[in-house]
């Protein structure tokens, strides 16, 4: 989110960037990736009414997704927890796919913390699936599209595992949202955070003109696999050493540095 980050004292920041593991600490992979510009997330701020408005709707778009990857992680652990209302559209595409899919996880390979102590940086991924007869990283997002950021974050986990798992030799991206369809005129409908956004084609007057008319919300399941992962690992360093530079004094105080 864009903004300046205000920690308390040295054990928020530990807190807020990283994890405690065997009594060292690390930086967390997802909090090293925020380094790296976003230009679609400033735009989508710029074109707000205040940055408060728009830094609430960031973070109500944040819980609701927070809210189905917690349901569809519950799903993947095998708890069966009760799937919230307000996603369960999402939820049960997902399902669905999942079984046509023959994505293989175990609960034990869900939510499974690493380190990599070569390169001092920790995480939790998402899962480590079986798919196609292929072993590799399963990253779970709740996004409208698959974006190429992602691919530095699962980099740094396919590192940290490859020498745990021998046969690990692939990543995917889950995407997983819930949209609306136009039942007169095939345009698409996202609200999320309170934010509705439509898809049209603009060059189809009917889309253009139409006075929509919303079915119900369902999911919009995509899963696409990136096997080529050393090149973005060396982007991924790069934008630690970045993140370092710019929290060097924090790391100091930390005794990370």
């Amino acid at each position: 989110m864009p903004g300046f980050d205000d920690f308390k004292d040295v054990e928020d920041f530990k807190e807020q960037c990283g994890y405690t593991i065997d009594g060292d600490w690390y930086p967390r992979v997802t909090r090293i990736v925020t380094i790296k510009a976003k230009p679609a997330l400033y735009y989508y701020y710029g074109e707000a009414k205040s940055f408060r408005a728009a830094q609430e709707a960031t973070e109500r778009s944040a819980q609701e997704g927070t809210m189905l990857h917690e349901a569809v992680e519950g799903f993947l652990l095998g708890t069966r927890d009760p799937i919230p209302e307000a996603v369960a559209p999402a939820v049960g595409s997902f399902i669905e796919f999942f079984g046509k899919n023959r994505i293989e996880v175990t609960p034990e390979r869900v939510e499974r913390r690493i380190v990599n102590r070569d390169h001092r940086y920790a995480g939790t991924v998402d899962a480590i699936a079986r798919i196609g007869g292929k072993l590799g990283v399963l990253d779970i997002k709740t996004s409208a599209a698959v974006y190429r950021d992602y691919c530095l974050q699962t980099s740094a986990y396919m590192d940290a595992l490859k020498d745990e798992f021998e046969d690990l030799s692939t990543r995917w991206i889950l995407r997983i949202d819930q949209i609306q369809k136009c039942m007169r005129c095939g345009a698409i409908r996202r609200v999320k955070g309170g934010r509705e956004k439509i898809k049209t084609d603009w060059r189809n007057p009917v889309q253009r003109n139409c006075a929509h008319e919303w079915g119900e919300p369902y999911g919009d399941i995509e899963l696409k696999e990136f096997p080529y992962w050393r090149d973005d690992f060396t982007a991924f360093l790069g934008a630690k050493r970045l993140w370092e530079w710019e929290n060097e004094e924090w790391l100091k105080k930390a005794a990370y540095l």
